[in-house]
């Protein structure tokens, strides 16, 4: 599996990564169906024209960190004008907060700069701004386009994917909807932060190439049914996107808030299919508890692996296929962390009421930053780091990489060790780390570093 928009004009290969604002859900997170099907090229409306003439290339500087060396690397990925206000609806993966520059190249060629709104790694997806007063001053104007209905999709219907694969901008191809629910378990975007827990992805055959990324899937009349996301390396007409209505929602989240805030319980969810008969229950009902993380909410409430949930606040629930979890999983994200959600769980012979409360979700991957100097780059610990590896707080930092005869290499730290404490100071950010790495700067000075590696602690000293 691969994303679509390459760094350096280079296929990456990527592997697959978590939650999606959804509307509301129902009562037993139902499947998609229903629309219409039948279109050809003859189908093109005028609406399609006013969809290319929204359709931006997106050129991207962002900040990499490599064995402790901070780099800049360039990207190219595509977008999609949504807004008469000027906002760009792309991919997290095009376009994160390590962008040095975003450059907006517009439907007439013209070249404006823009500014990250917000970004969302759980569905993939991120807006950007390009300000319209200031294109008004240079007497250029634009256009943008408007979201259609993805719940109505039925595999066969005719969409056009477009976009600037491999550079190449206001590309069009031609394809179905292959699938309208198809889902990946396990997905990850650049830098490692987890997608697709939430959602599922539409699949079509229309040519989705690197470069695309970012770029609308739209019907004959122009109005975006998805955002395309990615494809798969050493396949053909395998493209999938993320559906218009979750696209809708996050787009609407990020440009209220530039952020969005989604509930966590720590409950890994499996699918029933053929595990009824063990569990002694009727087809459509129950969802699998398959794991637990350890230290989470879910955990202290008492839940098992093993435990089958059968309702979520009194809602019934239905997990028997896959693609049935991510709107399960979407359903109790969508809560205000420190609400209380009540399960209804089997266990046994036995139907327990557990409820537990939520906390904010988190990505296990922290803030990252390269201290040149010293040849050294971390990470901030996130909750779920400290619970996997049975640390008493989230103050630290992992080291990801070392270059070789820098102080830090020298010294004998290496990728995996935990920094605890620099110069005997409890570090709680990244900021007072930088503070500290400053201080050496204008003045190198022996510095002493306490570590954890694998629970135990060493001190060692880095020499300018």
């Amino acid at each position: 599996m691969r994303f679509c928009a390459p760094a350096l004009f280079s296929l990456l290969a990527i592997a697959l990564g978590m939650p999606l604002l959804n509307a509301a859900p129902g009562p037993r997170f139902a499947t998609r169906g229903g629309g219409d099907v039948s279109a050809s090229v003859d189908d093109i409306q005028p609406g399609f024209q006013r969809l290319l003439d929204a359709v931006v290339r997106l050129d991207v500087w962002e900040t990499t960190f490599d064995q402790g060396a901070k780099r800049t690397q360039h990207g190219v990925g595509s977008g999609v004008i949504m807004t008469p206000e000027g906002h760009i609806l792309t991919n997290a993966h095009v376009v994160n907060p390590y962008a040095e520059r975003i450059m907006v190249t517009l439907n007439n060629l013209e070249r404006v700069d823009a500014e990250l709104v917000g970004w969302d790694h759980w569905t993939d997806l991120a807006v950007v701004k390009i300000d319209p007063e200031l294109l008004a001053k240079r007497g250029l104007s634009f256009d943008y386009a408007e979201f259609g209905d993805s719940d109505a999709l039925v595999p066969g219907q005719t969409v056009y994917a477009v976009g600037t694969p491999n550079g190449l901008s206001r590309t069009v191809t031609r394809g179905i909807i292959s699938n309208t629910d198809r889902y990946f378990e396990g997905s990850t975007v650049g830098r490692g932060y987890e997608t697709g827990y939430f959602n599922t992805w539409l699949q079509t055959d229309a040519a989705i190439n690197p470069g695309n990324s970012g770029g609308p899937l739209v019907l004959p009349d122009g109005d975006v049914i998805g955002i395309n996301t990615r494809g798969y390396l050493g396949a053909e007409n395998l493209g999938f996107a993320v559906p218009s209505a979750i696209a809708r929602a996050v787009l609407e989240a990020l440009i209220k808030d530039g952020s969005i805030t989604r509930s966590y319980i720590g409950l890994r969810p499996g699918p029933m299919q053929d595990l009824e008969n063990f569990y002694e229950l009727e087809s459509n009902r129950g969802m699998l508890v398959q794991s637990v993380d350890p230290g989470s909410p879910a955990a202290k409430a008492g839940l098992r692996p093993g435990d089958i949930v059968l309702e979520i606040d009194g809602q019934p629930v239905d997990g028997r296929f896959p693609e049935q979890l991510p709107p399960i999983q979407n359903f109790i994200a969508s809560r205000a962390p420190g609400e209380t959600v009540e399960l209804k769980v089997k266990r046994g012979f036995q139907t327990l009421t557990v409820p537990v409360v939520t906390e904010p979700l988190e990505s296990r991957i922290g803030e990252e930053t390269a201290l040149a100097g010293w040849g050294l780059g971390v990470q901030k610990i996130s909750r779920s780091i400290a619970r996997e590896e049975n640390l008493d707080s989230t103050d630290g930092f992992v080291v990801v990489g070392v270059q070789p005869a820098f102080p830090a290499y020298e010294a004998g730290i290496r990728p995996g060790d935990i920094i605890t404490k620099v110069n005997r100071q409890p570090l709680q950010s990244l900021e007072e780390l930088e503070d500290i790495y400053n201080l050496y700067e204008a003045d190198p000075q022996k510095t002493l570093m306490e570590i954890d590696r694998n629970h135990q602690v060493r001190f060692m000293v880095l020499k300018p």
